[in-house]
């Protein structure tokens, strides 16, 4: 870029964190008394009628200073250099408030609440993708002589129950052999693979085993193949409240966002922008191909282990953020939500 292009980037850098900080149209004697440009007042001006031919900010009345627009916020962001790193402290109190949770739901509600209260912006994280885990374990229990209940553990936290009633009573010689089968066919094994290896089982069995082993291996099946919808947790969609300026009537107010959000498929729709771990994604405002969202910025990231993403996590709020401090505060939740869940 030439010097020319880069002052002018400088005075749009400053427009934008002007205005992130104080929610007021920036003029040209603000930048000039805040900020030390090196150049005289009436560059200034000239390179604020540039950047608004250009589209990158506007004047929202007559005579007032200048803010953002969606194109302004997006060069402002794709110019980010590098992620804002967070303190040691920082980064040892997230973990230590992620490490406590004790199990997944718990895990999952104290990251929604960590982002919503480090971003100030409402937090959303999906529950881990099915289709991505591994089985970890897979545990039969009687609960009676004649009915049993399964617990089958995945790498990525999740906890899946059933209950299964069979014909014959299962004595504890039993339990041991069909545990031992299906532990053996099952662990480690990617959940749409396990299915099938379910079903060979039942298959297999031996003549004395049939009949149990055919009615857990459907259960099963119909357990590792489930594709219910996705589940999400938000959190803070009170800090809506913080911003509801920033969300005009004209577009809808406040209350379109908060229908969008509650709109689950909406929402998934955004994070599905995110493939990978370690990469932010940030859209903004017609970005996010949302009426309802219009005004609205979406930052997220994969969060998973060993390159495996286990879902999405990210923050929903006004285009007006501070995105170096948003894009910092998702991917550094991101990272040890996955580092805690993989390590369970």
């Amino acid at each position: 870029m030439s010097v020319t292009d880069d002052r002018r980037f400088e005075i749009l850098h400053a427009i934008v964190t002007d205005f992130v900080d104080s929610q007021e149209p920036i003029g040209s004697k603000a930048l000039v008394d805040r900020h030390h440009l090196g150049v005289s007042s009436a560059t200034v001006r000239n390179d604020m009628a540039v950047l608004e031919e250009q589209g990158y900010i506007t004047q929202p009345h007559t005579s007032s200073g200048r803010v953002p627009t969606d194109k302004g916020y997006r060069l402002f962001v794709d110019r980010i250099s590098e992620i804002k790193p967070l303190s040691s402290a920082e980064r040892r109190a997230i973990l230590s408030v992620l490490d406590s949770g004790v199990d997944l739901d718990d895990v999952l509600r104290r990251s929604v609440k960590l982002l919503a209260q480090l971003t100030r912006q409402v937090a959303v994280i999906q529950y881990p993708v099915l289709s991505t885990a591994r089985v970890r374990h897979l545990e039969i229990v009687a609960l009676s002589p004649s009915r049993l209940l399964l617990v089958v553990i995945t790498d990525t936290g999740r906890v899946e129950q059933r209950m299964v009633a069979v014909h014959e009573v299962i004595d504890d010689e039993t339990l041991a052999r069909l545990r031992t089968m299906f532990s053996q066919a099952l662990d480690g094994q990617r959940l749409e693979d396990a299915s099938v290896a379910v079903a060979e089982l039942a298959s297999q069995a031996p003549p004395e085993l049939q009949e149990p082993v055919v009615t857990i291996a459907t259960v099963l099946v119909e357990t590792l193949v489930e594709q219910g919808e996705d589940r999400l947790v938000l959190g803070g969609t009170s800090n809506l409240a913080r911003s509801a300026a920033d969300f005009t009537p004209a577009t809808g107010g406040m209350d379109t966002v908060l229908e969008a959000l509650e709109e689950q498929v909406v929402v998934l729709k955004l994070l599905a922008h995110t493939q990978r771990t370690g990469q932010v994604t940030v859209q903004i405002g017609k970005e996010t191909n949302t009426e309802n969202l219009r005004n609205t910025s979406v930052v997220s990231t994969g969060y998973g282990a060993s390159g495996t993403v286990f879902g999405s996590v990210g923050v929903v709020g006004p285009t007006r953020m501070d995105y170096p401090g948003t894009i910092a505060s998702v991917a550094a939740v991101a990272k040890y939500v996955g580092e805690v869940l993989a390590d369970r």
